[in-house]
């Protein structure tokens, strides 16, 4: 769906597609019809946004066969759809029977990522409507934090000015602009706003920017003002926003709690979990340890992690300092498993950073539940699933219009 800023800009809005298990081109086509489709007459759109994610064998088959690719392409106009960002976080493998951390795998250590990262943008180029202004890329934030000795280091840096150089070719042959956006994540190299200045300050801002997650931002209990005042400050732009909302225990000693908190604690995903001594910048957390929050926006506060549900609830967090945080995508628009409750607030003053002042400062936005197979009570088959997504868009496109945006039918 797209919408109108006040400033006159456009604003995008999707879902992202890695909720749904395909890794061949035939299983991305199905998922279109299957779901983005009935999604889209669900909420009574005429145009849909869809966030693709593409397996690396997809992206390999729709670099080398221009035939797949317009067949791609086919497909989402002739089911009223459109794509202006890719989600290339996962490479593949993302509905195995456990993922965990391999979904850091490659990183950008690795020459493996950058390829990759650059066959996306050449395929979303393709893929971009021609009035579309620009496309979107996301990314893991460089890698999970260890082993990350100084030449991995290194090397990763040097494959961010490979990927600078290959946007900026891509855009002369194209004419289309796609920029990678790094999306920091708990336990990784980068997790915060404040690491995010100190690994991606000084790249170029036309080309590289920040995928923020407002789930992850919660978790790591940043103040959503001082996290978009820091990245701003730093000329850093928000290139895309995760719409997703993080689940949250406020007394995770009350024994309701615990056992709602250890029927979300699957095998399938990292969920891992923050808690906090008091007000907190989101300062970068050990497990099972502490951090202090340094000058990162004079909150004060120690952030205690976990790097997953099932460590902290083994005794790897305390239970009397604060609020768990964990990193599990609740549906935008639902309240999980009580007394469990949700940050869908930090995701609307999010939103309301973004694109609730004059002019927008972010223009690509997807909603990105990718949990929804692993809820203690998933949605009831196909039918179920679709009116799970288009509730959450429905949500979402509520927060927009109420912050003075208008849906955009064009």
């Amino acid at each position: 769906m797209r919408f109108r800023h006040p400033d006159d800009s456009t604003v995008h809005l999707a879902y992202c597609s890695n909720v749904h298990q395909a890794e061949d081109l035939d299983g991305v086509l199905a998922q279109l019809a299957a779901y983005a489709e009935p999604v889209r007459a669900r909420l009574g759109a005429d145009r849909l946004g869809i966030g693709l994610w593409l397996a690396r064998g997809v992206v390999t088959e729709l670099v080398a066969d221009a035939g797949a690719l317009t067949r791609l392409r086919d497909e989402l106009c002739a089911r009223g759809l459109e794509t202006v960002t890719l989600n290339a976080f996962p490479y593949a493998g993302f509905h195995r029977e456990v993922v965990k951390k391999d979904v850091y795998l490659p990183d950008w250590a690795d020459d493996a990522r950058l390829r990759y990262t650059l066959d996306c943008a050449r395929v979303l180029a393709a893929l971009l409507p021609d009035d579309a202004a620009r496309g979107s890329v996301s990314t893991l934030p460089l890698a999970w934090r260890a082993p990350w000795p100084p030449e991995r280091s290194e090397a990763a840096r040097r494959a961010l000015d490979l990927l600078t150089d290959g946007l900026a070719q891509l855009e002369r042959d194209t004419g289309r602009t796609v920029r990678v956006a790094f999306e920091p994540e708990p336990g990784c190299v980068v997790e915060t706003t404040e690491q995010v200045v100190r690994e991606l300050g000084g790249l170029d801002p036309e080309r590289l920017g920040v995928c923020l997650d407002a789930c992850h931002l919660a978790v790591q209990f940043e103040d959503p003002d001082a996290a978009l005042g820091r990245l701003a400050a730093a000329g850093l732009p928000v290139v895309k926003l995760q719409a997703s909302c993080a689940v949250e225990a406020a007394d995770p000693a009350d024994p309701d709690a615990r056992a709602a908190l250890e029927r979300l604690a699957e095998p399938r995903f990292l969920h891992q979990t923050r808690t906090t001594t008091g007000s907190s910048s989101g300062a970068p957390a050990s497990p099972g340890g502490t951090a202090d929050s340094g000058d990162g926006g004079g909150l004060g506060g120690t952030v205690l992690g976990a790097d997953d549900l099932p460590e902290a609830l083994a005794g790897g967090l305390p239970t009397g300092t604060g609020p768990w945080r964990v990193h599990f995508h609740a549906p935008l628009h639902a309240a999980p498993e009580p007394p469990l409750r949700t940050t869908s607030g930090q995701l609307g003053a999010v939103l309301s950073g973004l694109l609730g002042g004059p002019s927008a400062l972010c223009d690509h936005i997807e909603v990105e539940t990718y949990t929804w197979s692993v809820l203690p009570r998933p949605p009831a088959g196909r039918a179920g699933l679709v009116d799970g997504i288009a509730a959450e868009l429905a949500w979402a496109r509520k927060q927009l219009t109420g912050l003075g945006l208008k849906e955009d039918p064009s």
